[in-house]
């Protein structure tokens, strides 16, 4: 935005701020890893943040600046001014309200450290050639009685129903304060596992839906927190079940045309979708990491779960990796493609830029992707997935770390900074995890050897 549309809409957050009697005023902006961290301030000093930012240690902050070089500046961006739930409603008693933050050096540049300028670049680069990127993805999550793995919530499965159960209550609540805050929900139900949940957001543009997922995983706990409960976003905190995933419905739209669709096509896609398609499958191993960033995301990642392993696509096959869901008539606009590996875990910004530019990279280049496979892959012999040059997503962090560290593209839109910082934390997370000695291992060995 120009200088004088900020000042406007700056103008309408302090006076918002002022007549519904906001006593603190957060600052949000996430680290690497995608964690919130803020500042609060009072609606004084926030008037002041909103005109020159404000300062802040980032040698502190994971991924940021190092101590040489650690001031920066959290600079609102008053586009996305929400009401905290829990501190009153539409009518009364609302007191504290959040604003998410680009980060800028002392001398007024963007910081490239800043995750959320990643995606901001990204978008930039697209909107350069009219087009504009939405995303909508799909939350799961667990509830836990306590926070403790074995600790279940409840013991029924997908889409059950009751009006009264503790984790209705529980999916009500947390539904009422998003909504509150301007956030839509498509779509909250029961998944497969026990005490498992997922809520869909209504799709948005690329940048409002990486802030409303890091808001949404702090309501979703912070409810459940307030309502004697433990939520949890960990891709798969008990084995033997299914683990939690976060799957991405991704269109392009020139103006208000979606150029995904196509309505002469079988799968009603454009060129423009399948090439899009194509650099997705191509990058999708170099950019795992982004998408799937723990240890833990890899646990999630294996055959029997409903999670994806094989890098492929169709229509009406659930194991592939990237799903074309069927475009209802008078819908259009809702032509779009499913990435079904991303784990609700990820750094939003990084992983929906990433996202972007795999499948830029495949228009740019003409990409084709290969043959839509609509059998159930996992049912499929070694033999046979070989024979159709069926991939495989990367096994292990470590693999992942290995993928990510010898990708152009990756490197390329995290930056050097991020890129670097990146890496170096996601090793540092492999040495550990590696000299752990699990009670897998201890039941398995410890008597018998």
């Amino acid at each position: 935005m120009n200088k004088k549309e900020r000042e406007a809409k700056t103008e309408n957050v302090l006076r918002e701020i002022k007549d519904g009697k906001a006593e603190i005023v957060w600052l949000w902006f996430v680290d690497i890893l995608g964690q919130i961290k803020g500042v609060s301030l009072t609606p004084r000093e926030a008037e002041r943040a909103l005109e020159s930012g404000a300062g802040f240690d980032g040698s502190s902050v994971e991924g940021f600046a190092r101590i040489e070089e650690s001031d920066l500046m959290a600079v609102p961006d008053p586009d996305t001014l929400a009401w905290l739930p829990g501190s009153g409603n539409n009518d009364s008693n609302r007191k504290e309200v959040r604003l998410f933050c680009d980060l800028f050096t002392p001398d007024g540049k963007p910081y490239e450290g800043d995750p959320r300028g990643v995606l901001r670049r990204q978008l930039e680069k697209i909107k350069t050639k009219g087009y504009s990127y939405f995303v909508g993805p799909e939350m799961e999550f667990f509830y836990f009685e306590r926070p403790e793995p074995d600790a279940f919530f409840d013991s029924t499965g997908y889409f059950d129903a009751s009006l009264m159960s503790k984790a209705t209550l529980l999916r009500r609540t947390t539904l009422e304060s998003l909504e509150s805050m301007g956030i839509e929900c498509e779509y909250a139900h029961h998944e497969v596992a026990p005490s498992q949940h997922e809520i869909d957001l209504r799709y948005k543009d690329a940048l409002t839906m990486a802030d409303t997922v890091v808001t949404t995983r702090f309501i979703v706990k912070e409810v459940a927190r307030a309502m004697g409960a433990h939520a949890t976003f960990m891709p798969k905190p008990r084995a033997g079940i299914n683990g939690s995933g976060m799957h991405c419905h991704q269109s392009v739209f020139k103006g208000d045309k979606n150029i995904f669709f196509d309505r002469d096509d079988p799968y009603n896609l454009s060129p423009f979708a399948y090439s899009f398609i194509a650099g997705v499958l191509h990058h999708i191993r170099g950019i795992t990491l982004v998408l799937n960033q723990f240890t833990n995301s890899f646990k999630r990642l294996v055959p029997g779960f409903e999670a994806p392993v094989y890098i492929s696509w169709g229509q009406k096959n659930r194991s592939a990796l990237v799903r074309v869901p069927r475009v209802r008539i008078g819908q259009e606009k809702s032509s779009r493609i499913e990435l079904r590996s991303p784990d609700p875990v990820c750094n939003p910004y990084l992983a929906f830029a990433a996202m972007l530019a795999a499948g830029m990279d495949g228009v740019e280049k003409g990409m084709q992707p290969p043959p839509a496979i609509e059998e159930n892959i996992y049912e499929m012999t070694p033999r046979e997935r070989m024979s159709r040059e069926i991939g495989l997503l990367p096994e292990s962090l470590y693999e992942a770390i290995k993928e990510a560290s010898a990708s152009l593209l990756l490197k390329d839109v995290l930056g050097n900074h991020i890129f670097e910082k990146y890496i170096e934390n996601k090793y540092i997370e492999w040495d550990r995890f590696k000299v752990q000695i699990t009670s897998w291992e201890i039941d398995q060995y410890f008597k018998i050897f």
